[in-house]
């Protein structure tokens, strides 16, 4: 009996162990990241975060473009003003604006050049000149012509950024306020206000808002920016009209 109590104890600290039970991995929470909060995001607050693409992706081309062009306009008049000042003869400042198209004030200097020679021409021919007064206006009223042509070229698509800096983040609002109301209804019909259930709603909702920033940030800025250079040139052009002017009806009135 000794010997089988005995064995019956080797055996049994022999035997292996039951394996303990796996633990049930808890279930994955809902991805609050911000791309998983776009994912999570509605389809209507999806449709207004792609409109706040397309509106940021515009606005972006608009500045590199305005940017480029209005860099171009200041640094060609620059040389065209070191070219007019410099030179004796109108004629070759008028050569020389012609290879300086990016420029407003050049062109402005060319339409008053060109209305110019055209009275002159008149006198030369011994047609009916316009009188002193009338030829003044004449060249002014060319140049004031070019000035507002060059000014509305330089200020086209601008107002595109300063519409995106103030309808931007309406909209982004807008697809908030959707994702907001989607989010409660959602409670209503669960019956349950649990993170798991309202986190990925709202986290949806607030990214339509920050969309709605992005875009109308960059765009505020670059239209304070590009409105202030714009400004800047305008004021050169007049500047020059009236200079170019005074020199007119000193030597040839």
């Amino acid at each position: 009996m000794e010997t089988m109590n005995v064995i019956n104890v080797v055996l049994a600290q022999a035997a292996p162990s039951p394996a303990p039970e796996a633990a049930v991995p808890a279930p994955a929470g809902p991805d609050l990241s911000f791309f998983g909060s776009i994912a999570n995001a509605g389809l209507a607050e999806q449709l207004v975060m792609i409109l706040l693409v397309v509106f940021s992706v515009i606005s972006w081309a608009i500045i590199a473009y305005k940017y480029t062009l209005i860099r171009r306009a200041y640094r060609e008049s620059e040389e065209f003003l070191d070219t007019f000042w410099k030179s004796k003869r109108l004629d070759a400042v008028y050569q020389k604006s012609q290879t300086l198209a990016g420029s407003p004030i050049s062109q402005v200097f060319m339409a008053g050049y060109v209305e110019l020679a055209k009275i002159k021409k008149k006198e030369k021919e011994h047609e009916a000149a316009d009188t002193q007064m009338g030829a003044i206006e004449s060249v002014q009223r060319s140049m004031r012509r070019a000035a507002t042509s060059e000014l509305t070229q330089l200020e086209s698509f601008v107002s595109f950024l300063g519409t995106t800096g103030s309808t931007a983040p309406f909209i982004g609002l807008l697809g908030t306020v959707i994702g907001i109301m989607s989010a409660f209804q959602k409670i209503g019909l669960d019956s349950s206000a649990g993170l798991e259930t309202v986190a990925p709603g709202i986290g949806g909702a607030l990214v339509a808002t920050a969309f709605g920033l992005f875009a109308a940030i960059p765009a505020v800025i670059a239209y304070n920016y590009l409105l202030s250079r714009i400004r800047v040139l305008d004021s050169e052009m007049e500047n020059f009209a009236a200079d170019f002017l005074n020199i007119i009806k000193r030597h040839f009135f």
